[in-house]
Formats: structure tokens, sequence, C-alpha cells
């Protein structure tokens, strides 16, 4: 920052002098002005011995500032003005370098020496003079030897210094380059060049440890910063001095992988326990049968009639289970039965009623509300993450929305500019030419001058930016390297050249700003400030990008941000905000120029595209369900003949089944509007799928069972139906019920996706099947009625002439019952149900490897613009999301102990939060903490100092007094005592605390708070406490969901060790960290613990549901529980296969498809339980053979034509999460319902017994 440099002529310490009469100054006093800076002085020239301070105020300050000068009569080589003059040029240097304190007692040495030494003469030469007046030269320019040694004793103790408001070493700020490029030489040399503007005359240093022509360099006593110092300040700080650190912190070894024989092993497990399997597996098939080849000639035989009445034949010695589960069938039976035969019986009222309870429950639909705030949508109110947001948010307002543009060029415009000043040459990338910089300026000031309409105000820019000095200074804050120039085309083409050569241009000043972006005044003769218009510095790091290390000259892209306030609670001020933001979305989306390539997004970018992503995939799902509902209407018909083709037709059936569907979701919506629980786009788009598939299996069920029913004599339709319904309804209410219950504890989970998805669903499932048994059996009989009547379907109101009633086996029918069936029951084709247990085996040993998290670019469109801007962000970005440390209400910042628990300078703890934080940005890859914590508390610490200008106030009425004011009446705060230079505790801490906090940066004090630190501060009780205080870092750049899930993993675990380490034992305050992306991150942390506890709970459910459904038949419930399991565990294989990752919307997809593997097992087992027949294969393939036709028609061929036409979505969340996951649900659903349960079955089905 500024004067930091006129260090010159002036400052501090060395060894004691013994014989002062045998040496002379080199000056005395200020003279005339000097020629470079009119407004600084210089010294005169004088070559007498030493001359005692006059006056007490420079014996004062003599003391102060040069301490190892004082001796005797104080005879020095400075007048009372040069002590003045040095005390306001070390302002800056003191504020940075006095945290500590062996730093800045070698700092001030060598300016001391310079300035005020006895000894001046020994390693001083005066080499230029001009005239002041007659009698009195001025000295133009001097050497000064300076012994190498103390030179780099000064710079190692200084070297680690962190500027606390900055993230950076002070260094950058103080050596006219990044830090890491700073040397002892060239900081020394920085220092004393006069082209610095901060330097009136030429101090030329010469660094050697040997005399030189008859001169001895200077070597004063120095400290090492692991040192204390003899006035009893202690040892620097570890984030101040390496050397005080101890040893390196080192990662922890990232466990190896789990191995056998060098490969995977898991991989190699099951592949040793498939092949275990099959050869035990084989080995009892073939031994099987080889024993029936003798003893019997088959356990195979033939299919009795298909309308065989089912029951169970009870006679025996049947268990008590038995015995309890054929009564509770029979009581099943005689329940549905009857049911149905009142449905069938009284249509109009059963139909009239659903139609009237469906209505009010859909009239809730007004209510409805849909979340698409991502935030609602995946995490939980009561969630760590969620709570913490919201306390941030509270103490602190919530953090600022963000427009950005990262801008690229195509055009090759890379030059080297060669220095003046000497050095290499520098390569200055194509971006930074001056040429396109006027060109971004441009596009820039049309941002800043869009303006937007909302309820009829204009809104511009300025209403909704954030301003961190308002109102003092409202400029809007923007994150630009154009804000190294003001924004200003004027600055931005200003130079200092002659006709030969440019000395000082945009080159310069962008070589200066980005190794102290803090800097008020470049030390040219340009005298251009670096800080932004806004009162802020614009970090290099985050306005440049795709550069290695810190070369920023080699930038290839720009990064422009606008930081826009955010509110609360406040409607009005965010709907500006969003009105803003369309406008600027808009013109960017529009803005043409051949030379720049820009990627964007504003705060709304991601919901407005998945918005526009849900309405562009509007007309696939139409398709798809289109296709669904032509198929079941087509397909519940079963034509006997061509002649009979309009009776038989089951179109208006198929219809009034699929409003029923759609009924019942409509139902489940409409009840959960009512209690005001929102909806969500997975809701909507998930559900009606899942719904379709369980409705209309059971659709298929009933009415495929009712065309393959023969009546009985004397039996009326009534009593047909509801025979059949007694037959079917159990097994449809055993899956429906499983899926219910199941669905319903999901709702235990704590992912609010998931929780939502589950309720509705759970609802839906049941409200389908009420419908089902109630007002589709009496749509079924009168259609069935019609039909009899000889009337056509949809025109019933006509009747065809009468003809002959013929009744056959559909195709779908026939096929499992005669070719199918048989075939996939036989013998030799049996044993090839290994393949499954090979997909089991497979999917086990990856299950482990499925990724976790949700990469942001698959909730985009295909055709989305923010597709660039992500691409771009982890092409170019180097710096990741701010994190914010914060400490809860309760912690005492008034006490020794309480500072120290938190700072990171001299006396504090070596655990304390800023210093932990420090270590761990160390280690940057495994912590993902990029930088050293701005810290309010050791900035507050310098701004206080009475050495310091900073903090003073009108003597007369003790309002505080900015440094920047020259005014006789202000004093410092506190005395320059040994008890002042203290820090301070109790009630003064919190008395020029706020003052602190409301100081502006300026060029007589860079530690003013109000910029950095006005929002990081809760005060509290009027200001007479501190309440919740937050240090800000940076994490590193994230571009992967498992960087975004280790860095918030690791955040947690340094806050939680901070907690512990500044805590009393009975505290009552913690600390966490924050950052923006936590909320949505969290959710991971869980997954699979989620997964499993939501999937667990599921089995389980469906697992006691079968057993009592089934007549308490516990070996079939553990039968189609494992088999859903097997499915779910294949689920896990194939989205390995199909990169498919793991979080919430996966997670539903998960849970859905236990739901829906139920339809394709629980009928299949329940009508193997029921069969008569005398052999496990028997009843297994009579159970394929009437089940497995309505299975196969009614979800598989119903889905797969639809979920076809998913692949066509634009949106890429879509193709994979419901395209891939909803074919793969369908396939692997299917394939163990209707090829390995019923082969199953036929080995290890609970056997029948008849006796």
């Amino acid at each position: 920052m500024v004067e930091m440099m006129t260090l010159l002529s002036q400052c501090f310490l060395h060894k004691k002098w013994h014989n002062p009469q045998s040496h002379h100054c080199i000056w005395y006093g200020e003279c005339g002005n000097s020629t470079k800076i009119p407004e600084k002085k210089l010294n005169c020239n004088y070559t007498g011995p030493p001359i005692p301070l006059p006056d007490q105020e420079g014996q004062d300050l003599l003391k102060d500032l040069c301490p190892g000068l004082v001796y005797g009569d104080n005879r020095v080589c400075c007048d009372t003005q040069q002590l003045k003059t040095l005390k306001n040029n070390i302002q800056i240097p003191l504020q940075f370098l006095s945290r500590c304190p062996a730093c800045f007692f070698n700092f001030m040495t060598l300016f001391c020496e310079l300035t005020c030494s006895p000894r001046q003469s020994d390693f001083i030469n005066s080499t230029d003079f001009s005239a002041f007046n007659k009698s009195t030269t001025n000295v133009d320019s001097v050497t000064y030897y300076i012994s190498l040694a103390f030179a780099n004793a000064m710079y190692n103790a200084c070297s680690d210094v962190q500027a606390p408001s900055t993230n950076v070493k002070a260094l950058s700020t103080l050596c006219g380059r990044e830090a890491s490029q700073c040397t002892p030489t060239n900081w020394i040399q920085y220092m004393f060049d006069i082209n610095n503007g901060q330097v009136p005359f030429a101090i030329n240093p010469n660094f050697t440890d040997v005399p030189i022509g008859g001169m001895t360099p200077m070597n004063n006593e120095t400290f090492n910063c692991t040192q204390s110092l003899d006035d009893g300040s202690g040892p620097c700080s570890c984030q101040d001095c390496s050397a005080a650190c101890g040893p390196t912190p080192v990662v922890p070894p990232v466990p190896p992988p789990w191995t056998i024989l060098g490969l995977d092993a898991m991989t190699v497990i099951m592949w040793c326990s498939y092949i275990a399997f099959l050869m035990i597996f084989l080995g009892a098939v073939l031994g099987a049968w080889c024993y029936r080849r003798r003893m019997v000639t088959s356990e195979y035989g033939p299919i009795l009639d298909s309308n065989q009445s089912h029951s169970i034949n009870s006679d025996g010695d049947a268990t008590c289970c038995e015995t309890l589960g054929e009564r509770f069938e029979n009581c099943l039976r005689v329940l549905f039965s009857s049911w149905g035969s009142m449905c069938v019986r009284h249509p109009l009222t059963v139909i009239l009623t659903s139609v009237v309870l469906v209505s009010i429950c859909s009239a809730g639909l007004t209510y409805m509300r849909i979340t698409t705030s991502p935030v609602e949508l995946w995490s939980s109110p009561s969630s760590r993450a969620r709570q913490e947001k919201d306390y941030f948010d509270q103490h602190f307002g919530p953090f600022f929305r963000t427009e950005q543009l990262i801008i690229t060029t195509p055009v090759n415009a890379s030059f080297i500019f060669s220095p003046t000043s000497g050095g290499p040459d520098i390569h200055f990338s194509s971006i930074l030419n001056i040429t396109l910089l006027h060109q971004v300026l441009d596009l820039q000031t049309e941002i800043t001058n869009l303006t937007a309409e909302y309820k009829g105000e204009t809104v511009t820019l300025k209403d909704i930016c954030l301003s961190p000095l308002a109102p003092y200074n409202d400029n809007c804050t923007i994150l630009s390297v154009l804000n190294y120039y003001q924004n200003s085309h004027e600055i931005l083409d200003r130079k200092i050249a002659d006709e030969f050569l440019v000395y000082f241009d945009y080159h310069t000043h962008f070589m200066y700003c980005v190794s102290s972006p803090t800097a008020l005044d470049d030390t040219s003769p340009m005298h251009e400030a670096c800080m932004g218009t806004f009162g802020g510095p614009v970090f290099p790091w985050l306005a440049l990008g795709g550069y290695e290390g810190t070369a920023y000259n080699n930038a290839t892209a720009l990064v422009i941000t606008f930081p826009v306030n955010n509110y609360l609670n406040d409607t009005e001020k965010l709907g500006k905000a969003l009105a803003w933001e369309k406008v600027f979305i808009d013109f960017v989306k529009n803005y043409d120029n051949p030379n720049l390539t820009i990627s964007f997004s504003a705060e709304r970018s991601i919901e407005d595209e998945i918005d526009r992503e849900s309405n562009s995939d509007v007309t696939t799902i139409v398709i798809s369900y289109v296709i669904m509902f032509v198929y079941i209407s087509l397909a519940l018909g079963h034509i006997n003949s061509f002649r009979t083709v309009l009776v038989d037709s089951k179109i208006s059936l198929g219809i009034a089944g699929i409003l029923i569907v759609l009924s019942s979701v409509a139902c489940s919506l409409g009840i959960f509007s009512y209690i005001g629980i929102p909806l969500t786009l997975i809701v909507i788009e998930v559900i009606p799928f899942l719904v379709l598939a369980v409705g209309v299996d059971n659709i298929f069920i009933i009415v495929q069972t009712y065309q393959r029913d023969e009546r009985m004599p004397e039996e009326e339709l009534h009593q047909q139906i509801g025979r059949i319904l007694g037959e079917v309804a159990p097994s449809m209410f055993l899956s429906s019920f499983s899926e219910t219950v199941a669905f319903f504890l999901g709702a235990l989970s704590s992912m609010p996706a998931v929780r939502t998805f589950s309720l509705f669903a759970g609802l839906a499932v049941f409200i389908d099947f009420l419908l089902q048994i109630s007002c589709f059996v009496s749509l079924l009989g009168l259609d069935i009625k019609r039909q009899e009547a000889n009337r056509p379907d949809i025109l019933c109101c006509v009747k065809l002439s009468e003809g002959q009633q013929v009744k056959s086996e559909g195709c779908l029918f026939r096929f499992f019952k005669k070719i199918y069936a048989p075939f996939i029951l036989k013998d030799w084709v049996r044993p090839l149900v290994a393949v499954f247990v090979g997909m089991l085996s497979f999917s086990i040993a990856v299950v482990n490897k499925v990724e976790i998290g949700l990469d942001q670019k698959l909730s985009m469109p295909d055709d989305s613009y923010m597709l660039d801007y992500f691409g771009n962000l982890s092409e170019y970005l180097h710096t990741g999301a701010p994190v914010y440390f914060v400490v809860e209400d309760g912690h005492d910042y008034k006490t020794i102990e309480g500072q120290n628990a938190v700072c990171g300078g001299v006396g504090c703890n070596n655990n304390s939060l800023v210093q932990q934080i420090y270590t761990a940005s160390l280690l940057t890859n495994y912590t993902k903490i990029s930088n050293v914590p701005s810290s309010w508390l050791d900035d507050y610490f310098d701004w206080v100092k009475p050495q310091s200008s900073c903090c003073r106030y009108y003597n007369y009425t003790g309002a505080f007094c900015n440094a920047s004011v020259v005014d006789k009446t202000c004093v410092h705060c506190r005395p320059m005592t040994t008890t002042g230079k203290q820090r301070p505790n109790g009630t003064e801490f919190m008395h020029f605390l706020p003052w602190f906090l409301s100081d502006i940066p300026n060029i007589k004090c860079g530690k003013g708070g109000h910029a950095a630190y006005s929002s990081a501060v809760d005060l509290i009780e009027n200001n007479t406490d501190v309440g919740a205080t937050y240090f800000m870092s940076y994490h590193s750049i994230l571009k992967t969901s498992s960087d975004f899930i280790d860095a918030l993993k690791m955040a947690r675990e340094l806050t939680d060790n901070i907690t512990q380490a500044i805590g009393p034992q009975n505290k009552t305050y913690s600390v966490f960290p924050y950052s923006v992306f936590y909320v949505f991150y969290e959710q991971y942390l869980t997954i699979i613990y989620d997964t499993a506890f939501n999937l667990g709970v599921s089995l389980v459910a469906i697992f006691v549901v079968s057993t009592v459904l089934l007549g308490f038949e516990l070996w079939s419930a553990v039968l189609v529980s494992f088999t859903i399991a097997m499915i779910l565990v294949n689920m896990f294989g194939v989205m390995w296969l199909w990169d498919i990752s793991l979080n919430a919307v996966s997670l539903v997809n998960l849970v859905m498809c236990c739901g829906i593997s139920v339809e394709f097992c629980s009928h299949i087992v329940r009508a193997f339980s029921v069969s008569t027949k005398s052999s496990r294969v028997d009843r297994a393939e009579e159970a394929l053979a009437h089940m497995g036709s309505s299975v196969f028609s009614g979800i598989t061929l119903t889905k797969f034509g639809g979920i076809l036409i998913l692949a066509l979505s634009k949106s890429q969340i879509f193709q994979i999460f419901y395209f891939r996951m909803y074919l793969s649900i369908v396939l692997l659903g299917a394939a163990h319902g209707l090829i390995f349960l019923p082969v199953l079955l036929s080995y290890a089905g609970k056997p029948q017994y008849l006796f």
C-alpha cells in the first residue's frame, strides 16, 4: 500500500557505540524539497559530530522509534523533525510487520541506522548534493553499505509475516512483487529505489560483508523470528514464522487399496465365491439328475388345467403357521369376493362415491406448492449444514449472489514486454493485450449500466450490488483486473515515456498490482492505486485464470465477478435482484464480439435452466405416457375374432384404468398439499411412472384373469367377478401394501427429496389399490355387461346383431403356458440360472466403486449456456469458494486467554483457531484450504497499537478521528507506555472495537476494518460485547463431486479440533465451517448410510408384509425379499457399468425399484404358494404361466415403450437417471421375476403337502 516505502530518511536501532567522537554525521535536519517528489523533504548536508536532541518531544520519539540509539545525552545525526518524518513514513510497514517483533526490530534497525545513527559515516557515503541556500546544501544521493548477513537476517525474520485482512504475506505489499519472488536484496533495493514514488533522494544499497574503500557495512545485531526481544516481546507466532512451527505437518498416508495378489480384493473374493458356487451347484444338480434317472422319470410333470380352482389342501398334519395361514387366506378370499360382488351389483354408487372422494382429495392441488429451491430440495431443515447456514445468514447476512463472466479470446495477440528497469523480458498472453482489455472494459461498463424493470421501478446494478464501504463509497464491488485501472479507459492508456522508451504503462502497473493488490499507490510516478474503486483489493487469483503458479502475466482468461446483495426475507429487494439478473443473462446471451469468447453465470441461472429443462422435457414425457396409454388401452382387449373386434376391444376400460391411476396420483398430491407439504420436480416426474407400473400390472391381472375364467353354472356376473377378485386381490393387496409400507418407512430418511417422494409414492400406491378394487371393478362389470350385450366399445349405445360368444386364450398367455414356462423349467435349462448368481457376484464386487455425487453439468439441458461456464470454471479458475470459520456466540474475546485461543500473532496459542487454519493451508491438497484466514482480531491488535496512527480520537469530544484527518486535537487511543503497547482487554477492548469496524482503510492506515470485517463481527448488547464472528479463507479449486465432499469433510474435521482446543470444558458454543455449497454436498457424507437404511427398511417391510399376506409362509417371504435384494444389488452393478452416480436422484430411483420389484416377484410367489400341483417344478410352471403373462404385459411391455422415448430427452439428467435407470429397473425386474424367481422356486420353494 502506499507510503509504505517512504521509509527512507529515517529509522531505528544499533549496537552501542562507545566513542561517538570518532564518527561523524552525513546529514542533520531537513532542507529543500525533493525534485522527484516535491511534497517530501531532502536532508541537509552535515559532516560534524552527532548532536544531542534539543527537546523532550525528540527524545520521546527517539526512545519510541529507535530505543537502541538512546544513550547518554542522546547524540544522534537527526533532529526532531526527521524523527517525525520517520514516524509518519513507517506507518504502513508498522501495521504489517509489527505483528512479528523480531521482524519489525530488524526492519527499524535498517532505517534508524540510516536516519539517525551517530556512526553514519562508517557505512553511509554521500555522493551527490544540491544547493539549498548560500550556506547549506541538500543531500541528493547516498550509498548505504549493508552487511549481506544483516539483509538475510532481516528478510528471514519477515518472510513469513502474514497480512490477515488480505490472506497474503506482508512482503507482497512491501516488496513491490509477489512475496515468493522477493529476496533480501531486491526487497531493500525496492524500498530505496528513487523510482518507487516514495523515496525523495537516491539511496544505493551496497551489500557486502567486508569493508570496502574504508566503509564498514552496517551489521547491527538482529533477532530471528523465534527469539524474544530485550524489551520482553515474545517470539513470532508460527503463522508469521515457519521456524517457530516445529516439524512441517505431514499428510496422513492414503490407505492402500485392498488387494489380493495385486488384484482388487472384492473382485478376487467374488470370483472365487462364484466359482465355488458353480462347482457346488452344478455338482448338486448333476447328482440329483442321476438319482432321478434311477428312481423316477422326471420331476417335471404336465401342467394341470388352467381353470382349476386354486386352494391349499390343509388336510394332514399341517403346522400351526400353515393352519393360521390357510384361515387368513380364506378370510381374504371371502372378504374380497364379497367386496367385488358388491361393487358389480352397485356400480353407479361405487363410481360416484369414488369420483366424489377423488375430487375432494384432488381439490387440495389448489394449495399445491412446488419447491424448486435447491436448498429446500437437497438439505433437510434439521441437517447440520442447513442449521449452520441459517445461523450464518441470521448473524452475518446471507452469502452474496454471484454474477460472473469468464472471458477468453480466439485471437493470437500475445506479446513480449521488456521492462526498462531491467530484468528479464515478460511474456503477456493474448487476453492481456491492451486492445482486448479496452473491449472487455466496454463490455464491463455496459453491464454496470444495465437497467431492469420491477413493479414499475427501474433497477440498476447500484441498487443491488455489494458496496463494502457504503455509505461513504457507493461504488459496486467488481472483481476484475480492470479495477486495477479504476475501470477507466484513460488510466488504462496512461503511460510515462519519451521518444525512445516507455518507462511506466499498463504493463508495469499490472505487474505491480498482481503482486500488491492492496496497494493504494503503485509507487511509480503515475501514483495509480491498485485497490478497486469499491475500496477493496482485487486478488489476481480471483480475477485471472489459466496460468501456472504466480505467472499472472500468462493468464489466458479474465474472470469478472459482480457480487450482488442477497436477502433472507425481503422479497421486494430479492425481486429486484432477480429482475436485474434476468436482464444481465439476456444481455450476455446476445452479446457478440468475435474477439471475445464469453461463458457466464448468474445466481438464478441454475434454477432457471432446471425450470427450462423441465419444460423442454414435457413433450418427451407426454409422448412417453401417450405410448404407454395407447398400449394399455389396446392390450387390455382380448380379440376372439375379427368380427367381434369392436365388441371385444377394451379401449374405454383401459382409459378408465389409466384415469384411475392418474386420480390416485392427484389424490396423493392433493392430500399432502392440504397438509402443506410442498411438491418437488422428482415427485411430479417419477411418481406417475411408479404408480402406472404398479396400477397397470394390477389392471392386467384382474382383466386377464377374467378373460381366462369360465363362468360356473348358475353363477351370475357379480358372483364370478367377486370370485375372481377373491383369487387375485390378495396378491394385489400383498404387492400394494408391501410397497406402501416400504415407501412410508422410506420417509424416515433425512433427505428431503427422498422423504417427500416416499410419502407421496406410498399414499398414491395405496389409493390406487383402493380405487382398483372398487371403482375399476365396477367399471369392469359394466364393460362385461356391454360386451355380453354385443355392444361395441366406446359406442356402447349401438347394439350389434347377436353372435355366439366364444372365449379363447390370449396369444401371450398361450405362449407363456405352452412354450415359455415349460422351456424355462426344463431340467437342462434351470441350471443356467447360475448366470444370475454371476451377475450378483459381479455387482457385489463393484458396489463400492459406484461414484458418489452429482456432476452439476448433468442437471443442465444439452444446449445450456451453463455447460460452457462449468467447463471453463474447472479449466481456468485457481481458487475455490470462500469458507468462513464461524465462532458461535459465547466466546470471550475480552480476556487474554480468550484472545490467545483465537488469534494468530505474538503470544497466541500454538493450537489457536487462526494457527490451526494456517497449518491446514500448508496441506492444501489434503485439507482443501488454500489460504491463511483473514483475522479481524489480529488486524484489530495492529490497528489499536499506540505506535500506529490508526486509532485516534478527538481530545475534546472523544469521537473517533480517522488517520487521514490532520488535526492537532486528535490523540492516540492508547498511551505510549509498556501497558499501552499491550493488547487491549476488558472494557477497553470493546471501547475501540466499533471504531475499528467502522474505520475505512486509507493511505495512512491500511488496517481499517470497515471493508474487510464490518460484517465479520456481530456486536451485541449495545456494542458492549462480541457475539458470533467469522474468519474467512478460501477452498482450493474444487472440480469434482468428490473434491467438494472432501472439502466439507476436512473443514468439519478441522473445526471440530478447533472447538476442542479453544472452548472451556462446559462450553455451550462451537466453531463450524460454512461455505455456500455445503448444504448441497452434506447429503453425500451420509449417502451410503441413507441408501443402506432406506433400502434395508424397505426390504424388511416387504418381508414382514409378505410373511403375513402369504399366509405366514416365512420361507416364501424370504425368497421374495432375497430376489428383490438381488435386483437392487444388480442395479448397483448397472450403475457402475453405465456411469450412474449415487445421489438423491438415484436413491429415489432405487427406492422406486424396490417397489416395482415387488410387482415382478410377489404375484409369482403367491401363485406358487396357492398352487395345488404336487411338485415344485409344476407349481412354479403354473405360477409362471398364470401370472407371468400379466406381469410381462402389465409392467414390462407397458414401461418398455415409454422408457425408450426418454432416451430422446434433451436433459442429461433424464437420459442418465431416468432412461438408463428405468430401463435397468424394468429389464432386471423382468429377468428376475420371469426367469430367476420361477427357477428358484422350483429348486427351493416351500413344498406342498398333500395327504
